[in-house]
């Protein structure tokens, strides 16, 4: 790996990532991912691993195993050579991954994603798998069900066994013959059955000598009479192996027929096995896949080094390739310089690998043309070379081979010589590679290189921040402000004498203390900021939160409310469908009192019927009203009411006029606006009469209209008394009561023109036919008024 990678320590994050795969082919082939400079081909890459992680967060991660490189075997069956055991069995685990991958992504249909192409390229072979499973049971045995054939030479093989067995126990167990042996066991040589004869008895047992124990003491005979059961034997053993031979010839012609298919989808298999592993190192490392823009630029959000316990470590955000291209990053030894530029610039190596990152949502990584990093120690005592001198070697290097566009790290700049030498250096190379176009993040202790920063346009200071109270690091990167050393507040921390420290700060120059000071100022100002931002924040936390409490709230009485109509209109319409019950109850007794006006009695029953229907009606107007009646204080009216008296109904606020004189209980109507409502004498606060005199108004010409009291009577919302009127008086108080009604929405209304002449009456009919609100009129039947009434629906 190039060696500047190594020391941005690209090589440990590879190993990371390699320890997330499955199979030691997709291992290795981690560890050799190499950073893409080429935009389209990063975009892809970055978009293939973030798919895999989409998937695999809604599906799970599919399973690999440790599938071995088929590929060389599989080109060898083509050619027509019998493979091992071992490479059928490898073929089979290829074949049992690629069916499982093409299993495992039959429940992603109808999702979009850049491994489409890979799983589409897996052709499962399930045939062939389940021959080669069926047919071996391990690298050095094949199973009986191979073959019927096979089957049949084994069964063979098994009952010559069985034979031989039985004739050579009844040989050892033959007193006669026993003596002669030298234990009493059947045991093999050379693959045939033999028994084991002491030497002085070999003459007593007829066979053939197959060997010779050790000691010489013992032969080991096979007798004759199991000869040509053991030759049986051989041949059914040879018929065995050319069978085997047979089975794995045609296991490894079918392999070789499907060669591409094999060698295609172990190939596909590998690749989707390592964009998985990349999905999962990045889930593990709680990652997010940047955005890769065609122009360099670096913007880092809550970024963490990756080789860090993200538990411990202190996120940073950086920008670089926006406002500014140069970066100058200040602050104490150990404060955490060398951190954020390794970070930088493994990140940026990282997503030019096709990695996620250790980053919040919102992290942009351009391409750059190259990374060239200067960090660490390389001083070599075989090669004469300081520290000064390892780093001009490495920063000789990035001058001559960077162009634009190229991201360059330099840590520590300048450093290792005389402190004068060294900053005007520093300063010098980072307004070569500034003129280069490069991009750049360096770290410095010189004041020098801090004032670069402040006056050279396109250059920005930032600092790693140091707490002076605790005298310790806090490791946060903040942009826009030079950092200071801190060195003698460290050594004092350290233990180191006050004389020493004192006579140390004497010999620093004026212009360094003043800008010092303004720099510790400027640090200061900052950190009052932050915790005014901070408070800030809170309040603006405490706000959002009372806020959401307040529209949970409204939308509480939302709900509330429209609960509450919902149940009031079910209350009206019970109220109406009660009301109307009891308005049809009436018309019937009314219809039946005209069937008997003939009767004898008839005066008698209209009598009652009459206190009848003023009962029904006081209980149908009881029912109508639901308001519910206020508790009201003591009060009694000054005088006896009459009608036309101005009152207020205090259970609902409303002024109204009296129309009707109080009942035995009581009881009065009032008109509040265009509604005549029944209550009690109780409810009512009489208010002083005011008389209704005629004012004269000019209109706009100058002219005196006169406004005068209507002399027509509304005895409810649904009627209009309009009788001792003339023609064109009736008719103007029915137009202005059909507009009221129409806006109310009251469709059926009453109009009292009495009988008379029959003039007043013609006069309503002739304006209700051409009004165009009415739908139809009627004269009323008995009950309601007949001749002297006209019922009227309106549309």
């Amino acid at each position: 790996m190039n060696k500047e990678y190594k020391k941005l320590e690209l090589d440990k994050v590879l190993t990371l990532l390699s320890e997330n795969a499955w199979s030691d082919v997709c291992k290795e082939q981690c560890l050799k991912t190499e950073p893409i400079f080429d935009l389209e081909r990063c975009r892809r890459e970055l978009k293939k691993t973030d798919d895999a992680f989409v998937l695999s967060s809604k599906f799970g991660t599919p399973r690999f195993s440790n599938i071995k490189d088929v590929c060389g075997s599989v080109k060898r069956a083509y050619g027509g050579a019998a493979l091992s055991l071992r490479e059928l069995l490898d073929i089979s685990a290829v074949l049992r991954e690629i069916s499982g991958l093409r299993s495992w992504y039959s429940q992603c249909s109808g999702i979009e994603n850049t491994l489409q192409e890979y799983f589409e390229l897996l052709v499962p072979d399930k045939s062939l798998q389940e021959a080669i499973d069926n047919a071996i049971l391990s690298e050095e045995e094949i199973s009986d069900s191979a073959s019927p054939e096979l089957s049949r030479i084994r069964r063979s093989i098994a009952r010559q066994s069985a034979n031989i067995r039985e004739q050579l126990n009844k040989l050892i167990k033959n007193q006669e013959t026993k003596k002669y042996l030298q234990e009493s066991l059947i045991t093999q040589r050379d693959g045939r059955f033999v028994v084991p004869v002491k030497v002085e008895h070999k003459s007593e047992i007829n066979g053939l000598v197959h060997d010779v124990s050790s000691s010489g003491a013992t032969l080991f005979i096979e007798p004759i009479s199991v000869v040509e059961a053991n030759n049986e034997i051989r041949v059914l053993e040879a018929q065995e192996q050319a069978e085997i031979e047979r089975i794995i010839k045609n296991l490894s012609q079918r392999a070789g027929e499907r060669s591409e298919d094999i060698i295609t989808g172990y190939n596909n298999a590998i690749k989707l096995e390592q964009y998985f592993a990349k999905a999962y190192f990045g889930a593990k490392m709680k990652g997010t896949a940047p955005e890769i823009t065609e122009e360099p630029i670096l913007i880092l959000n809550k970024a963490r080094h990756p080789l860090i316990d993200h538990k411990a470590v202190v996120p940073i955000t950086m920008e670089l390739g926006t406002t500014y291209n140069c970066l100058i990053i200040t602050g104490p030894n150990t404060g955490g310089k060398t951190v954020s530029i390794k970070t930088a610039g493994l990140l940026a190596l990282m997503a030019a690998c096709g990695l996620m990152i250790p980053a919040a949502d919102g992290s942009k990584i351009g391409l750059f043309n190259g990374i060239r990093a200067d960090i660490g120690d390389e001083q070599s005592i075989e090669q004469s070379l300081s520290t000064f001198s390892s780093h001009m070697n490495n920063i000789i290097s990035i001058l001559k081979d960077c162009g634009s566009g190229s991201l360059i790290l330099l840590d520590e700049l300048g450093s290792g010589t005389d402190p004068v030498e060294g900053a005007a250096l520093a300063v010098s190379i980072l307004k070569t590679l500034k003129n280069k176009g490069c991009f750049i993040i360096a770290t410095t202790h010189y004041q020098e290189v801090k004032m670069f920063a402040i006056e050279e346009e396109g250059v920005e200071n930032a600092c790693c921040e140091f707490d002076v109270a605790t005298l310790q690091p806090t490791y946060k990167l903040i942009i826009g402000v030079p950092g200071k050393s801190n060195a003698f507040a460290i050594v004092q921390r350290l233990g180191m004498n006050e004389d020493i420290i004192n006579s140390a700060q004497s010999l620093v120059g004026e212009e360094n203390k003043r800008f010092e000071r303004v720099v510790e100022d400027l640090e200061r100002s900052r950190q009052e900021l932050e915790l005014l931002k901070e408070d800030i924040a809170k309040e603006q936390r405490k706000t959002a939160e009372l806020t959401a409490q307040i529209e949970k709230e409204r939308l509480e009485a939302e709900k509330a409310k429209e609960f509450e109509i919902s149940k009031a209109r079910q209350q009206a319409m019970s109220i109406v469908e009660e009301v109307r019950f009891e308005a049809d109850l009436l018309m019937e007794n009314l219809e039946k009192l005209r069937k008997e006006k003939a009767a004898a009695d008839f005066a008698e029953k209209v009598k009652s019927s009459h206190s009848k229907v003023n009962s029904t009606l006081n209980k149908m107007y009881d029912i109508a009203n639901p308001v519910t009646e206020k508790k009201n204080e003591k009060y009694q009216l000054p005088r006896a009411l009459k009608l036309n008296d101005k009152v207020i109904l205090t259970d609902i606020d409303k002024e109204g006029t009296v129309v009707s004189l109080p009942d035995g209980s009581g009881n009065c109507f009032v008109m509040v606006g265009i509604i005549r409502t029944k209550t009690n004498i109780s409810n009512l606060r009489l208010q002083e009469q005011q008389k209704n005199a005629s004012s004269s108004k000019k209109n706009a010409k100058g002219s005196v209209t006169r406004s005068v009291q209507s002399n027509a009577t509304r005895k409810s919302s649904m009627e209009l008394d309009i009788r001792g009127m003339t023609s064109d008086e009736g008719i103007m108080e029915v137009d202005g009561f059909i507009d009221n009604c129409i806006m109310s929405g009251i469709k059926i209304i009453t109009i009292i023109h009495g009988k008379g002449t029959g003039a007043l009456r013609e006069a309503v009919h002739r304006f209700l036919k051409q009004n165009k609100y009415v739908k139809s009129y009627r004269l009323g039947v008995y009950g309601e008024g007949e001749a002297g009434v006209t019922v009227v629906e309106l549309k």
